[in-house]
């Protein structure tokens, strides 16, 4: 019967043509990683790579040997120079392709200002990919590549992540240097907005949240008229905002200040790479928690790990102190690295924590607390305390906004 049906035969020459097109894929994708493998110059890609992108979420070494040619991008022409001078050292033959970015198609364009309140920053260009990190409105960006209407960017916590161009403002080195000349405003409200007129009933411009920072224009008795950095203007509630040199000087990382600014954040639902009020991630969180007292941590918590001073856990919790962070995950074992997955802040009290774990909360270290959370301290690694001169910046001495 199946012979005579001609409808059945196409079928099976249908997927047998699909079935073939995979392995020839397939085939042709082994024989590259095979050709790439004993390649002469992959051991030396391999060993730039590692001196100067051994995290490839803050630095860019995209590097592969096709036959003789070399192929990829990166954004440091101090790693590309340095391969090519092993390779000459061990008078390996190759053509140099690698390209340095920024690419020229950007056309001098290679700085950047988020013009919404917050910017999703993805792991692809693409709105279905992963939410990788937030930006919000007035943060200053490297930009190093464009594909079909997204921009390949880096925060100034060095992480690289996608953003489509509603987000930003793109600017040559003139206009970003105009824009960062501007007087700044930084949003201290939670959430709010800025309107078209001095009036609270007045149409939105654009939602805030805290952390945005704004040029100002003038000011009224009552409001600030804004400048956004793609041209638009708003006005702002006198209440609701502050000169941003005022708010650098009035910030004091102390216990007190950190445990305030956390709790500020209670109940906030978490979102996986957020880092903003609009929702957090884990180390989302206790970014913002030292953004908000003039601090900029690393963006993940196996970045933040390696930061600051290792608190001694070893017999309780007696030298911990608020502002403390403490790290959770699987330690290493049978040869298996080490994998940190968690980050929460210590507030003190009753062996208490602050994290974003389905929302931001507040839970206990101590068995017999009512808040106690028998998971995270059974996966408890170590805790880190983090001094201002441990941080990546401290806006107090490097204002990224100005």
């Amino acid at each position: 019967m199946i012979k005579k049906n001609p409808f059945v035969l196409l079928l099976i020459l249908v997927l047998a043509s699909c079935t073939g097109t995979q392995s020839t894929s397939s085939d042709t994708t082994t024989a590259s990683k095979i050709e790439a493998a004993v390649s002469p110059a992959k051991t030396h890609i391999d060993a730039v790579r590692q001196q100067f992108a051994p995290d490839k979420r803050v630095a860019l070494f995209d590097v592969e040997p096709k036959g003789t040619i070399l192929r990829g991008e990166t954004n440091m022409p101090e790693a590309k120079a340095a391969l090519l001078k092993r390779l000459q050292a061990a008078d390996v033959t190759f053509v140099d392709s690698i390209q340095v970015l920024p690419e020229a198609e950007l056309e001098g364009k290679n700085q950047a200002i988020v013009t919404i309140s917050v910017a999703n920053l993805r792991s692809q260009p693409k709105h279905s990919a992963e939410l990788a990190t937030q930006a919000t409105m007035g943060t200053p960006l490297k930009v190093w590549k464009k594909q079909n209407g997204w921009y390949l960017v880096q925060t100034p916590d060095h992480y690289l992540a996608w953003v489509d161009y509603g987000g930003v403002a793109l600017m040559d080195q003139t206009a970003f240097n105009n824009w960062q000349q501007g007087k700044k405003l930084i949003y201290t409200n939670t959430y709010g907005f800025a309107h078209a007129a001095a009036d609270k009933n007045a149409s939105s411009v654009s939602d805030m949240v805290y952390g945005d920072v704004v040029v100002l224009k003038n000011k009224t008795k009552d409001f600030y008229e804004v400048a956004f950095p793609d041209g638009r203007t708003g006005f702002v509630a006198a209440a609701e905002a502050i000169d941003f040199k005022e708010w650098v000087a009035t910030r004091k990382p102390t216990e007190e200040n950190l445990v305030a600014s956390s709790k500020e954040m209670l109940g906030m639902p978490y979102l996986w790479g957020g880092t903003s009020v609009k929702g957090m991630d884990c180390s989302g969180f206790t970014k913002t928690i030292f953004f908000m007292n003039g601090l900029v941590l690393p963006r993940d918590a196996s970045q933040q790990v390696h930061i600051g001073e290792l608190v001694n856990t070893d017999k309780g919790w007696g030298d911990m102190r608020p502002g403390d962070l403490l790290f959770f995950g699987v330690p290493a074992k049978d040869g298996k690295p080490e994998r940190v997955v968690h980050v929460g802040m210590w507030i003190g009290g009753n062996q208490e924590f602050i994290h974003s774990a389905g929302r931001v909360r507040i839970n206990s270290m101590n068995p017999s607390a009512e808040n106690h959370d028998a998971s995270e301290l059974a996966r408890f690694l170590r805790a880190k305390r983090v001094s201002p001169e441990a941080t990546l910046v401290d806006l107090r001495e490097k204002p990224l906004y100005e």
